[in-house]
């Protein structure tokens, strides 16, 4: 069974490639680009609702993985959790998210807060639906630094570094993420759903 990747984010398949040793397709190869409204309530739902989506287009045959993921903030109240791709607007850049939480933080009147990414991995193919979650503890802070990943990377700092996810090789990033630790969760599941 050929894997599928649910996204169009290149920075997500660059990041499954690199930590999924076998080959994933992006779903963009196979089907013409359309919107899936993710509205659900947690990271778990809305990669549920992307991998559903996109199984139920490509049918059986296929193992389609979905991961939807974010940063949370406890200083605001978890935000910006499940909309941390579009938290300064439906169509907003990540640039331009990552000014938004910075602006926000800076209202706290802080230059660091705790943070924490988590990966909801969503699994189905036609034996089933499986979920895994994946975790990141560290820091944000108001100044950006580094060029390498995407999102939140430039000022996020994993618990145990001083440097940003924006400084950090990916060979480290793809050892420590939160993605990271969902795939690990994950691939015995695909290995035994491609197995059947």
């Amino acid at each position: 069974m050929k894997i599928v990747l649910a996204t169009g984010n290149k920075g997500k398949l660059r990041e499954f490639r690199q930590m999924c040793k076998e080959a994933v397709i992006p779903f963009s190869d196979l089907l013409e680009p359309f919107e899936i409204i993710e509205d659900g309530d947690t990271f778990a739902q809305n990669a549920l609702i992307k991998a559903r989506t996109i199984y139920g287009r490509l049918g059986e045959g296929y193992v389609v993985i979905a991961d939807d993921s974010g940063i949370s903030l406890p200083l605001l109240n978890g935000a910006p959790g499940i909309y941390s791709a579009r938290y300064a607007g439906e169509q907003a850049s990540d640039k331009e998210n990552l000014h938004k939480l910075i602006e926000a933080i800076k209202e706290k009147g802080v230059q660091s807060a705790s943070a924490y990414y988590t990966a909801a991995i969503a699994i189905v193919s036609r034996y089933g639906e499986y979920v895994v979650h994946g975790w990141m503890h560290g820091d944000v802070v108001v100044e950006i630094r580094g060029e390498k990943g995407f999102g939140y990377d430039p000022i996020f700092i994993p618990k145990g570094y001083t440097q940003t996810l924006g400084e950090l090789d990916d060979e480290v990033k793809s050892t420590i993420s939160h993605r990271a630790q969902a795939l690990v969760l994950a691939k015995p599941i695909i290995k035994m759903l491609q197995a059947k």
